[in-house]
């Protein structure tokens, strides 16, 4: 079983920055794909991005391309996205979730695990 917390939300105004993290629990985190999605009210859960279990994949949305960066810090269990230039359309819940089997997918059904989410909000 895996666990996730998510942390670093908050309310911040348009161009701010914002840093989540995501602490895992299990010994075999650094071997999980870890992404990241988001939910705004109304609307279904959407991919934001994903790192695999190397550092060198990573893949985002197009919304979010060149404002977002995610990492990892295995010896940590921690994953984290870095969220600049934010915008009042990146307002919503963000979701910290775990593959085991390391696909990288854009889909919620290829997760097996999530976090509680935590809430972020962009005034303009």
């Amino acid at each position: 079983q895996v666990q996730l917390v998510e942390s670093g939300g908050g309310l911040v105004q348009a161009g701010d920055s914002l840093r989540l993290s995501c602490a895992a629990s299990g010994r075999t985190f650094s071997s999980y794909a870890m992404g990241w999605f988001r939910q705004a009210p109304g609307k279904e859960r959407e991919f934001v991005a994903v790192i695999g279990w190397s550092t060198l994949t990573r893949y985002y949305a197009d919304s979010v391309k060149d404002r977002f960066t995610i990492s990892r810090d295995n010896a940590k269990n921690t994953v984290y996205l870095q969220m600049n230039s934010l915008k009042p359309e990146d307002t919503a819940v963000y979701y910290c979730a775990a593959d085991p089997n390391g696909r990288k997918g854009r889909r919620v059904l290829e997760y097996d695990y999530w976090g509680q989410g935590t809430q972020v909000t962009v005034s303009s």
